[in-house]
């Protein structure tokens, strides 16, 4: 059961076109989910090109030290953190969007 303000399940599903706010709650997950996957994909395909490589080889070249860059540089490792992050992010929205479908 689904309890919300008639104000907002009114809005609710005008916006997403649906008959009922059960069914525009789950389009709004399924669509809120979609375009984080999105984001985060734009996010780490910028990495990719960036770095020409997967963030498993951009892993794996620090821990070598065969990136051709000083590993420890504000530069390498600010990429690092943000797109272990994005990663991060796609592995959870990935798993949130396997348990809604």
């Amino acid at each position: 059961m689904i309890a919300v303000s008639p104000r907002l399940g009114e809005f609710l599903t005008q916006a997403t076109q649906t008959p009922d706010i059960e069914t525009a709650l789950w389009r709004v997950i399924s669509e809120y989910l979609t375009m984080k996957m999105e984001a985060v994909n734009r996010e780490i395909a910028v990495f990719e090109t960036k770095w020409q490589m997967s963030f498993v080889d951009f892993v794996s070249a620090c821990r070598n030290e065969t990136l051709g860059q000083d590993i420890y540089s504000y530069d390498v490792e600010k990429d690092y953190w943000a797109w272990e992050r994005a990663t991060t992010l796609k592995r959870h929205y990935e798993t949130l969007g396997a348990q809604w479908t």
